[in-house]
Order: C-alpha cells, then structure tokens, then sequence
C-alpha cells in the first residue's frame, strides 16, 4: 500500500510495440503510484490486429532489457501477448487489471472490431481479469503523461467499486472539454472510410492496395464515444464478447417451431 492505496498487480501491454511512448509513460505512472507492473508487449507495431492469435508459426520472445519493470518482447500480435504470458509464463501471480495502451491513435466506433488494442485487452477480460483498453487521439494536445495519469485515477476508482471483470474502452480526445480530465459514459458509434482502398504499382511492377483513407462517421450522434471526444470528454465504453444477435434470435426460434 501507498499513500492509502493498495498495491495492484498490473499486466501491460500495446499494440504500438515495446518502444511505444504510451506504454512506457503509463508503466511509470503505475509504478510512481506503487503498483506491480509487468509488461508483454509485442516486437513490432501491431495495429489493425484485433483478436488475432498467432497458430499456424511459432512465436519468439525474449526479455526487454529495462531495470525498472519485468518486461518481455513477442514477435505475434497483441494478443499473443497476453494469452502467452497468462498462460505459458506466468508463475500463479494474479493480476488486478490487463490494460492495453496507451495508444497513439483513437479506438472509436466500429473500429474497435479491428483494434489491436483492444483485441489484447478483450484478451484479458476472457482471462476473467478487468481490463482496458485506452487510445489517445493521434493529435492530441493532451500530453502522453497527463493521459496516464487519468487511466491510473480511473483505475484505482472504478477498482474500487467494481467487484467483476469488465472490458471498458477509454478514449483520450483532442483536449479536454474544459482543462481537466472527464470522463463520460458512452456507446460505440459507427464510423467508415471514405476511399479506403488504393491500388497502386511499384516500379517493378508489383500491384498492390494500400488502406486509408479519410473518416466517415455514420452514427456520432449523442450518446456515442465519438460525440463524447468531440466535446472534449474520455469517453468509457463497455464492451463484452457477446456478439449473438438476441433479437433474432428470437425471430430464428418462431421460424423453427413454424
């Protein structure tokens, strides 16, 4: 315990790479705050993975050299990250949280189906484990240390509170509404590209796509994380991995006694 709070165990991890400035900046305002932090955070940027999981090749690792933190490097995605320290390396050590962050880009709408960052976090919430994942708008004036100083906050709250696993979605705006860090909680909106495919060929005549493209949001209407950013909030989204469509499932029951 520390100023009054207790110790957390805390598993980190990113979808930027082990070199990524959000995941370090948030390593140390864990640990200036007196929590355990070890970290497993994959070799390589890693964005646009979601949930996937390495089968079908044999994953590399090795320890990161850092004298601060118990740190490993994965050659997978994030998701390897977590499952195989979780799983295959860990020594019965129970963590408090997973979170997966900070990224240096926003995780809003639809687009946490394809989020690395969230893919990993989502990871930890099958393990039975709270967890989140957290995004800093790509260009945010909000610095990467004030940033981590709010997850830590919300954290330690919403620990102390909350007696189950969950998977929040947090999301750092451009700046903050009215100079200080608020929170909002918020649905997933619904956001696409415009012209996300374009097709190319390289001097030796090699043909290829490249996704991009310009934001297109079909659903930023109140109530979303993408309204709640845009005025200035963090927006918190919970999220499950319930996907069944209930109602119809119901609908798919009356067809079947018909």
């Amino acid at each position: 315990m520390k100023n009054g709070v207790i110790t957390l165990k805390i598993l980190l991890t990113n979808d930027d790479g082990i070199k990524g400035a959000g995941l370090w900046t948030l390593a140390a305002a864990l640990k200036n705050r007196g929590h355990e932090v070890t970290i497993a955070a994959p070799l390589n940027q890693q964005s646009g993975m979601s949930h996937a999981l390495s089968i079908l090749r044999e994953v590399e690792y090795k320890r990161f050299d850092n004298p601060d933190f118990e740190a490993w490097i994965f050659d997978g995605t994030p998701t390897d990250c977590v499952k195989i320290y979780l799983e295959g390396m860990n020594d019965g050590k129970i963590f408090d949280a997973v979170i997966s962050g900070i990224n240096d880009g926003a995780n809003l709408a639809t687009d946490v189906l394809y989020s690395g960052t969230v893919g990993a976090a989502l990871e930890g919430f099958l393990h039975k484990i709270p967890s989140l994942a957290v995004s800093r708008d790509k260009n945010s004036e909000i610095p990467f240390d004030a940033a981590a100083e709010s997850t830590v906050n919300y954290l330690e709250k919403i620990l102390s509170i909350k007696n189950e696993p969950f998977l929040h979605n947090l999301n750092f705006p451009k700046k903050f509404r009215a100079g200080k860090a608020e929170f909002m909680s918020t649905r997933l909106g619904h956001r696409d590209y415009i012209n996300a495919f374009t097709s190319r060929t390289d001097d030796e005549g090699r043909a290829y796509f490249h996704i991009g493209g310009t934001v297109y949001d079909i659903d930023a209407g109140e109530g979303t994380d993408i309204h709640a950013v845009n005025l200035g909030f963090i927006s918190v989204t919970p999220l499950h991995c319930d996907t069944a469509d209930y109602e119809e499932l119901i609908e798919l029951r009356k067809i079947f006694r018909g």
